[in-house]
């Protein structure tokens, strides 16, 4: 009743040496984007499957599921967004179900094709906050259901925009647990003037004069001044309690192939007391979210989760519980800012824009501008979500995040940071152009360590552990700085007139021999598997539930995932 999936070889190797996964995660480019489907037609169909199938989880268990997805004309013909992401592809089966993407006023016709087993007896989608009308399939508890090898349609249109949960209105306590949920994603009709003339439409030229694609949805996330975004990645969180999915299984095997209404010919699973041991985001536990999109090892687990952004970027988290449990998660490096909930805006009656760092140029109407909280955690109830904007520019670490130092002979450790009203190396031509855009200007060639090994100047606040410690965290890339050779400057002894001590033997360092140039010892093994061009700093997101965040109660693992910030040398590229 199941299909077999691929199997990693040595998924505990994967799971237990968390140097491995730093060194994993830091080499390849994998990040999250919001991917998904779009409707066909003018009217924005959607037909979808619901089927069963094993996913994959990094203890090497495969657990039987049931899921939403895609019928198999539909998977050949979907509109697969955004467009610049590779391999993408929809099954008759996946967790979470395809992310259903539409604008605002558009009539959305949902066509589900009831193929679980049997014995699982009728199922049917939910969409809440849109008023849903259905007319075919078999009148059910909470709305019209599909029997076994039937299908039934849901119509109803789009009226406002957000992110919402859509998933199983029958026999919820097993159906949802076993996998039947998704997202649906409604885009604003207009986008606000601000999103093209403010902040974000700066930092747009930016990635653009670096050469980035854009992989946005859309430009805002509302129809409101106080909601344009430059980056933007979706998260549902959901848990498993695999004692569940084998009943479900072994029940399923047992009762074979019954005639639908017979007696006997019907599941009776108990979900409770309830235990689960498998903690998700997007369908997978950590390490495995970190791998990209559309992976084939996991074909019936298509979205990843690994947040990747640049210093002073507004990232729009789009964020849903699909489970049981409340999910306290933690976002480290900063806040979010909370901008709407289940498709809500939260409003004041203030007529202050929202900011982040510098202005946005937003302009608003009285009784009109956000009024979300700043969340240090972030809480998703079941079936709830909410959408905010995340963003870190090093404010208040209270050192040069790009290492600067005017002593240096390296020309990356000389740039300028000239303070616009805010205090951000941003407002010209000149800054947009910098390594540094968006560097906080008051911490400009202020260095860390008191003592440094590399080429930052001395006197700092601080000294770091020696990162060869395991237990200092294997997580910890190396370095603290962002930018080209932010690791050596870090890690290594310059020349003199360098202002930092003299010559060694070892390696060579930016590009220059070792001559004049050399390093004075190893890099942490994690550092060493890094791409040359890419100095980024790890921060880990994660549940502040510390159950959530192990694998059958093994850490790493769960519900965790990690958040990169590089400078803007590095793409980030979100085709995969």
């Amino acid at each position: 009743m199941s299909t077999t999936n691929t199997q990693k070889a040595t998924p505990m190797k994967r799971l237990l040496p968390i140097a491995t996964a730093a060194a994993l995660m830091f080499s390849v480019a994998a990040q999250a984007a919001a991917p998904g489907i779009t409707g066909t037609g003018a009217t924005g169909t959607f037909n979808l499957v619901a089927s069963p199938a094993n996913i994959n989880q990094p203890d090497g268990n495969q657990v039987y599921s049931w899921g939403y997805g895609c019928t198999v004309a539909t998977a050949a013909a979907a509109t697969f967004v955004p467009s610049p992401i590779a391999n993408a592809n929809c099954s008759t089966m996946q967790i979470p179900g395809p992310t259903l993407i539409v604008t605002e006023g558009t009539t959305v016709v949902v066509n589900l094709t009831n193929n679980l087993p049997t014995s699982a007896g009728n199922t049917s989608i939910l969409f809440p906050g849109f008023n849903v009308t259905s007319t075919t399939g078999a009148v059910g508890l909470l709305t019209h259901e599909a029997a076994p090898g039937g299908t039934v349609t849901y119509t109803f249109t789009a009226s406002t925009p957000g992110t919402r949960a859509y998933y199983s209105g029958t026999q919820g306590d097993l159906q949802v647990e076993m996998g039947l949920y998704g997202a649906i994603i409604v885009l604003p009709k207009t986008v606000p003037a601000t999103c093209t003339t403010g902040l974000a439409a700066a930092n747009r030229r930016v990635e653009v004069a670096h050469g980035e694609s854009d992989f946005r949805l859309s430009q805002a996330a509302y129809d409101h001044p106080d909601t344009c975004y430059d980056r933007e990645y979706l998260f549902q969180f959901s848990e498993m309690d695999l004692n569940i999915h084998r009943a479900a299984l072994a029940q399923v095997t047992a009762k074979g192939a019954c005639a639908a209404g017979a007696v006997g010919c019907s599941l009776e699973v108990p979900t409770e007391p309830y235990h689960p041991g498998y903690y998700l985001i997007n369908g997978r536990s950590m390490p495995d979210d970190m791998d990209p999109n559309y992976d084939g090892v996991y074909p019936h687990q298509p979205y990843n989760g690994n947040p990747h952004m640049h210093p002073g970027e507004l990232t729009l988290l789009r964020v849903i519980g699909q489970g049981r449990w409340e999910h306290p998660f933690h976002e480290h490096a900063n806040h979010v800012r909370i901008l709407a909930r289940d498709g809500n805006p939260i409003i004041s009656s203030s007529t202050t824009p929202l900011t982040y760092g510098a202005s946005t140029g937003a302009t608003t109407v009285a009784g009109q501008a956000l009024a979300g909280l700043l969340m240090f955690t972030t809480d998703t109830f079941p079936g709830q979500s909410f959408d905010g904007i995340f963003y870190f520019t090093g404010r208040g670490l209270n050192w040069d995040l790009y290492a600067h130092n005017p002593n240096s002979t390296d020309p990356n450790a000389l740039l300028a940071c000239n303070a616009d009203a805010n205090g951000y190396n941003t407002g010209t031509a000149a800054a947009e152009a910098a390594i540094n855009y968006y560097e906080w200007c008051q911490d400009h060639n202020k260095p860390l360590e008191a003592n440094p090994l590399g080429d930052v100047p001395g006197g700092g606040p601080m000294t770091l552990p020696n990162p060869n410690i395991f237990a200092n965290g294997a997580w910890y890339g190396g370095s603290p700085y962002l930018g080209p050779d932010a690791t050596v400057r870090a890690d290594s002894t310059l020349p003199a007139a360098n202002g930092n001590g003299g010559l060694s033997s070892g390696c060579i360092a930016n590009g220059v021999s070792a001559t004049s140039v050399t390093c004075s010892n190893l890099q942490p093994s994690n550092t060493q598997a890094n791409p040359p061009n890419e100095r980024g700093i790890a921060f880990m997101w994660h549940s502040h539930n510390e159950r959530e965040i192990t694998t059958n109660n093994v850490f790493p693992g769960g519900m965790l995932m990690m958040m990169l910030v590089d400078s803007r040398e590095f793409l980030i590229d979100e085709s995969q």
